[in-house]
This record gives structure tokens, C-alpha cells and sequence, in this order.
């Protein structure tokens, strides 16, 4: 059974029919009426259940929905936290069910402020708990909606915690690995190379990758690990580059980030790597706006969300707060209309582990994805090729989930 909120249909054709300045005052006024609770221009199929469940009627108990986020904390993180807040806000505007409220707690980005948080939110009634985004938050709020028997759906990263009722929607380390290695596969390579940095990231894209290799009939031939300093960098891909000649590798994956791909790309050309001989292969850290100006990766593969999801979000979210969103901003949205989907269910089943992790998924603004019992998310990735100014989708995302979930 497939669980499915983001059908936009019938929020086009709202806006078609009001100026955007009667929108924005719409959006304050149901801010006003509901708290945000929910008012909305309309957003989201359901799940089939949640269609076929009696709408909530006035006067029942409202849902409550809590979203933990770094509000307050030092640096960026605030910013960044009332972005996630305001995504998660829109996400109930659009939603139009007046019969939940979303309550939001103020981690203030310190494992106390979590607890504290956490606990307020359950003695105010919350039946889930969305977020908080950092792992030393997520450890410390952990005991809390445990002993309530409420899940929590954190936007943190770090694997180590999730289980028993915490599930991480977040874009897991990885995990897009399989991805870009499978089509590789599907168009003929067989012989793997990989230059990887040395740090956490590294060892887990090394055993992911390794993995992905030997799982789709594919033979690792060369791999090497580079320090993150420049100098270090460099000094590394002297013999890394040999090897790969030597050995004939077909292929060669470097997931790194925005920070350190424009000079690994130099590298390129600099050891005369032949980028028609050597496929070169990324991870999802490549999907940011100007990969395409590096001309050694043009023409690279990478797995993504397809961007179609993402600019819409975008551009909703930018109209009704006039600012462009951080990308993690998603998240929020995601998890919000995921509760949201689930929300006319009754209570104390609404939020049951069948319905978190259902083997058919979600459909949210990246695409579909699902949480598994163990906590952790699973994401359907397409397949994009590094373009000069706007990367090529060359193999769409699935639309549903093959096997079962882990």
C-alpha cells in the first residue's frame, strides 16, 4: 500500500485563481485564525487508508504534532532551524486539516534544551515528535518520547541513533552508492576505481561502494584515500592515478562535496585521465547548482533526488517567505506532511509502527522514500549526468520500491 502526499494538483489551481499578494495575506490570516494548525491552498492525496477514514469532525481532539528544532543556538543553526520551521509550517498550510497543531519546542541546539523540549511537548499531548537535528539532541530526547511510547522522526544524520522508535529521515551516508554503481553497471562498466577522503564519510562510502561492487558482478581494481589538505590531496593522486592507468579501470568515484570537488577535478586532466576511457562517477554531495562549472566532471554520473520536486518546493516556500530555503529544509516539510497523511487514522494507531514503516513508502518533495524498522530511511535515487549548466536526468527515479523493506 502506498502512501502518497505531495500531489499538488489542486494547489495549482488555487493559485491560478488568486494574486500572490492575496495569498501571502491568506497564509498571515490562517496564521492568526489557526496558529498554523493547518489552513492551506490545498496538498496532499493521503494515504488509502487515511481517503477512506471519516474526517476528523469539530470538537474532536486535536492532533498534536511536535517538531524540535535548534531555535535558539549558537551560529547558523538558528537560522537554519527556523528555515526547518518554516518549511514544516508550510507543509500544514498546505495540508488544510484544522484538526492539528503543530507544536514547536526549542532545543536551543543543547542536549538539555532537547530533554527539556521533548518533555514539553509530550506533557502538551504530541503524539509524534519530528526532529530534533543534531545527534547529541536526538540521544538526549530519545528517553523521553521512549517512556511515552511516542516516535520520533529526527533530522539528524548519524545512524548510531536510530532504532526503537527513533527513525532518521535524513539522507543517510552511503546509501546512494548502490545506485550510481547499479546504472554504471547497466551500461558496461565492470572495472572500479575510487578515490575516497579520509575521514568517516570515506569509510563509509569504501564499504558501500565495495559492496555495491561485488553485489552487481563488478571487480574493484584500484582505490586510495586522500587526507583533506591540499598538499595532501594532491600528493596522493600521483600513484592513485598510475594504478587506475595501469590496471584499467572503467570507472571512477569521488563523492566528494562542494568543498573539496573543484580541485579534485583538476586532477583530471592534470594526470591525464582519460574521461572517455574512465566514467567518472559521483554521489548525491554533487547535486549543488554549479557542479557543471568544473569541465572535468561534465559529462559524470551522479544519483539525486530529481530536481523537479526540489524547485517547486522552492519556489512555494520563496514566495511565501521571501527567502530561498537551505536544502535540508525538506526534511521538515517531508516529515510534517508524512504525520499529516496519517493523521485521520485513530488515535494510538495513527502513528503505529505499520504505518511509519509501510512497505510501500512516501512520496515526498525528493522523491520516495520509507523508513524502516530499524530506524533508518531508504531513498529512491535518479540518475543525472553533470551538465555546463543544468544537469540531465539520464535514468528517472523508481516510482516504487522493489523487495522488501530492510
Amino acid at each position: 500500500m502506498k502512501f502518497s502526499f505531495l500531489n499538488l494538483n489542486l494547489f495549482s489551481v488555487f493559485r491560478k485563481k488568486i494574486s500572490f499578494s492575496a495569498f501571502t495575506s491568506l497564509f498571515a490570516l490562517c496564521a492568526v485564525v489557526f496558529t498554523l494548525n493547518a489552513c492551506s491552498t490545498g496538498g496532499g492525496s493521503l494515504t488509502d487508508t487515511a481517503l477512506n477514514t471519516p474526517a476528523a469532525q469539530p470538537g474532536d481532539e486535536k492532533v498534536r504534532i511536535a517538531l524540535l528544532l535548534p531555535l535558539t543556538a549558537e551560529g547558523r543553526s538558528a537560522q537554519i532551524a527556523k528555515q526547518i520551521k518554516q518549511a514544516g509550517e508550510l507543509a500544514l498550510f498546505e495540508a488544510d486539516n484544522p484538526n492539528i497543531e503543530l507544536i514547536t519546542k526549542d532545543t536551543k541546539g543543547t542536549p538539555g534544551g532537547a530533554r527539556q523540549a521533548a518533555s514539553a511537548a509530550i506533557s502538551e499531548g504530541a503524539e509524534i515528535v519530528l526532529g530534533p537535528l543534531f545527534a547529541a539532541s536526538v540521544r538526549a530526547a530519545t528517553p523521553i518520547v521512549q517512556q511515552s511510547n511516542v516516535p520520533m522522526i529526527a533530522f539528524s544524520s548519524d545512524e548510531s541513533v536510530a532504532g526503537n522508535g527513533v527513525y532518521l529521515l535524513s539522507f543517510l551516508a552511503g546509501h546512494d552508492v548502490s545506485s550510481i554503481v547499479s546504472y554504471a553497471v547497466s551500461q558496461g562498466k565492470r572495472r572500479f576505481s575510487a578515490y575516497l577522503p579520509q575521514d568517516q564519510y570515506g569509510k563509509v562510502a569504501e564499504i558501500a561502494f565495495r559492496n555495491a561492487v561485488a553485489s552487481h558482478g563488478g571487480e574493484v581494481v584500484a582505490l586510495a584515500t586522500y587526507p583533506k589538505d591540499p598538499t595532501g590531496l594532491v600528493k596522493a593522486a600521483k600513484p592513485f592515478a598510475e594504478q587506475l592507468k595501469n590496471r584499467q579501470a572503467d570507472t571512477l568515484f569521488m563523492p566528494a562535496g562542494q568543498q573539496y570537488l573543484p580541485q579534485l577535478a583538476t586532477l583530471i586532466p592534470y594526470y591525464e585521465i582519460d574521461a572517455k576511457a574512465v566514467q567518472i562517477l559521483g554521489s548525491s554531495r554533487w547535486d549543488f547548482a554549479s557542479v557543471g562549472t568544473q569541465k572535468p566532471l561534465v559529462g559524470g554520473w551522479f544519483p539525486a533526488a530529481e530536481p523537479r520536486g526540489w524547485n517547486q518546493f522552492k519556489q512555494r516556500y520563496t514566495q511565501t517567505y521571501g527567502i530561498i530555503p537551505t536544502r535540508i529544509t525538506t526534511l521538515s516539510y517531508d516529515a510534517v506532511s508524512l504525520a499529516v497523511s496519517l493523521a485521520n487514522q485513530p488515535k494510538g494507531q495513527r502513528f503505529s509502527v505499520a504505518n511509519l514503516t509501510q512497505p510501500g513508502g512516501f512520496a515526498g518533495v525528493d522523491g520516495l522514500f520509507r523508513l524502516n524498522q530499524n530506524g533508518l530511511s531508504e531513498r529512491r535515487f535518479a540518475i543525472l549526468q553533470v551538465q555546463k549548466f543544468s544537469n540531465k536526468i539520464i535514468q528517472p527515479s523508481p516510482k516504487t520500491f522493489g523487495g522488501a523493506a530492510f
